[in-house]
């Protein structure tokens, strides 16, 4: 699943990412979640109309520590940094649109 982004590997690399001075987005997700695999099937084309962000995807099931610290209960969720410093969330257990998710990056 979203295999045309990076995936997180360690937790240490998502300190080292959310310090870098850009736009950074984390989509947190589950390739058993639903919602995930609806948001798989637009998400490429979404985010190639934001090329000044960059695009972490990063499995819950592998660093709830970071899920839980950051207060994400529902996937797919969106987290947006830049300077260490959080900008934008877009939490919430209800399933995202392509136009919901396009809103959400064009106000980062």
């Amino acid at each position: 699943m979203f295999n045309y982004i990076k995936k997180l590997a360690t937790i240490d690399e998502f300190k080292l990412l959310k310090e870098k001075n850009k736009k950074i987005v984390f989509v947190f997700s589950a390739s058993w979640c639903p919602d995930c695999v609806m948001l798989n099937n637009y998400f490429e084309e979404s985010i190639s109309k934001f090329p000044e962000i960059e695009f972490i995807y990063v499995d819950r099931d592998e660093f709830p520590e970071i899920t839980e610290a950051l207060d994400i209960f529902g996937i797919p969720s969106f987290i947006a940094y830049r300077d260490n410093k959080e900008i934008s969330r877009f939490v919430s257990k209800i399933s995202k649109t392509q136009d919901e998710v396009e809103a959400f990056l064009k106000k980062i």
